[in-house]
């Protein structure tokens, strides 16, 4: 076999007679319609003063500035790499990456890193409002219907490191009964006195302590440890108290961090579990994960929130807080589109408050249409109401009429108001087992009478949204909205491959999501220019011939 080259470490030597090719400028190597230049020409346009805010001191000059860093990792998530390591493999390998670079060192995987999370994480929401306030100066976002929808992606967590709420609240109990039992027995054996009433509080355990270690000091009792050595009473004594007092600490860190959520990862404390819809094993294991919110406009982002709330009941307005905080000095919308898992009381009364139209599904949309709902004489909607007596009436003919009144405050503070309705007399009904329904009641069917739980607000809130929803525009917009924001998911999760988050912290998450959508947009906006659709908002209605 003949022997066609040698092994060294420089491997320019054996390129033979290879000539060096012109062009050496790789801007005629990029296509004028390429979406790089428009992400550059877009940067570049920015203002960053948030961005360059966060750097002590700049880079050395052979080094990226933070534009072409935010240029490199905008352009990293356009072309789905979302790993640091192949983030330096691409400026090496690809043209595009270099082209960016504009003849600078290429930074390493732990440079991307540490601006994604210490350098735009900081400012991510100032540059998502910039990008917005860009978009809609250039006409491209209406500025008055916005599109909400949430979806749940996986944390970068392990799977078994869940803290349960519950659990440590229940551990906690044992442990204060034990403390309690504990300080009693001290006193006895000791014969001291921390206590003086039948309550023991942390400062007795404290003063316990104190002198525990005070009485160790004047019986010159020396601790003992290893194998052969029998420790004292003292001594068993101090060790015990200070193990309860350890895992008290552990106990009130663990509550601390659980704040409202009812569990935590320990990999990932700002991660709370939650039902994936991706359950491989079709056992509904819970995982750690976060609530990401898309508000979409004219088919681009405008806004993202990332939150641990398990529904997107509570969501809707935090998110429309956030939003009005930060591009409410420029625009504000007026019409409010979301599915039905948004609808409650609580939101459709914050959105009349806050002089906003919404166009909310109502949960019951849906199963409404079905013949067994309209069949099942039981359910409030299928009764005839006399509004003047305030008097539902029943399959057989009987009054349901006031009992009385409950008030409730929901888990975010709104106060709900209920009435309940009553039948004033259910015996002999013939329809009875088909009209109350609960098998869990331990009274018998046959003394059991019907009772309504009715929301007047919330119904008459429903009654209104549901005239809005049914109207033409309402069609209009819940079709776009299931086009805009339902795709900006569509093309998160399938079309880039991205169901987990890579990074750790509620704040670095955040970041994430923030070039994932500000990477979204610039896509779109490439792809409305190419097809000559800039301007557009809606997509219409088509109608049959």
């Amino acid at each position: 076999m003949r022997n066609i080259f040698t092994l060294q470490k420089d491997y320019t030597l054996l390129r033979g007679c290879r000539q060096l090719v012109l062009p050496l400028d790789m801007e005629y190597l990029i296509p004028s319609d390429d979406q790089v230049r428009l992400l550059s020409q877009f940067v570049d346009s920015m203002w960053l003063g948030g961005l360059y805010w966060t750097y002590h001191r700049m880079e050395k000059e052979n080094q990226a500035t933070p534009r072409q860093m935010l240029k490199l990792l905008i352009y990293a998530y356009m072309n789905h790499i979302y790993s640091t390591r192949r983030m330096e493999e691409a400026c090496r390998r690809d043209i595009n990456f270099m082209w960016l670079l504009e003849g600078k060192q290429v930074p390493d995987h732990t440079t991307f890193a540490r601006f994604r999370s210490l350098h735009f994480a900081p400012c991510a929401q100032e540059l998502m409002g910039e990008m917005a306030e860009f978009l809609y100066r250039s006409g491209e976002i209406s500025g008055e219907t916005i599109f909400i929808d949430g979806t749940k992606i996986e944390a970068c967590a392990n799977k078994y490191t869940f803290v349960w709420k519950k659990a440590v609240t229940k551990n906690l109990e044992k442990l204060l009964l034990k403390l309690a039992a504990f300080v009693e027995s001290c006193e006895a054996l000791y014969g001291i006195k921390v206590v003086y009433h039948d309550q023991v509080q942390l400062r007795h355990v404290k003063k316990l302590r104190k002198k525990l270690y005070a009485m160790k000091e004047s019986e010159n009792i020396e601790f003992v440890h290893g194998t052969g050595r029998r420790k004292s009473l003292l001594q068993k004594s101090i060790e015990t108290l200070e193990g309860y007092l350890e895992k008290l600490k552990e106990y009130t860190k663990k509550l601390h961090i659980c704040g409202e959520r009812n569990s935590y990862s320990k990999t990932d404390p700002d991660a709370t579990f939650m039902r994936m819809k991706e359950d491989a094993m079709g056992n509904g294991q819970l995982k750690a994960g976060y609530n990401l919110q898309h508000g979409v406009d004219s088919e681009y982002v405008v806004w993202v929130r990332v939150g641990p709330e398990r529904t997107d009941t509570t969501t809707l307005i935090p998110f429309l807080e956030n939003l009005n905080g930060q591009l409410g000095w420029l625009f504000s919308y007026k019409k409010v589109t979301a599915d039905a898992g948004y609808e409650s009381e609580e939101n459709y009364s914050y959105l009349e408050g806050k002089g906003m139209e919404s166009y909310i599904k109502p949960s019951n949309y849906e199963v409404s249409k079905s013949r067994k709902y309209r069949k099942d004489i039981g359910r409030m909607e299928n009764m005839a109401y006399d509004s003047e007596r305030d008097v539902y009436m029943c399959h057989e003919g009987r009054e349901l009429t006031v009992e009385g009144v409950k008030k409730q405050r929901t888990q975010t503070g709104y106060e709900r108001e209920t009435t309940i309705y009553s039948c004033v007399d259910c015996t002999g009904c013939p329809c009875k087992k088909e009209c109350i329904k609960g098998n869990h009641s331990k009274k018998p069917i046959e003394e059991r009478k019907k009772r309504l739980y009715v929301s007047k607000k919330f119904i008459e809130y429903r009654r209104e949204d549901q005239e809005r929803i049914e109207s033409e525009e309402g069609q209009e917009l819940r079709m776009n909205r299931s086009i805009q924001a339902e795709g900006s998911f569509g093309d998160l999760k399938q079309a880039r491959g991205f169901r987990r988050f890579m990074s750790r912290g509620k704040e670095n998450v955040k970041a994430e999501a923030v070039l994932l959508a500000m990477a979204y947009d610039i896509e779109k906006l490439h792809h409305k220019i190419q097809s000559e659709r800039t301007g557009s908002h809606l997509f219409p209605i088509k109608k049959s011939a």
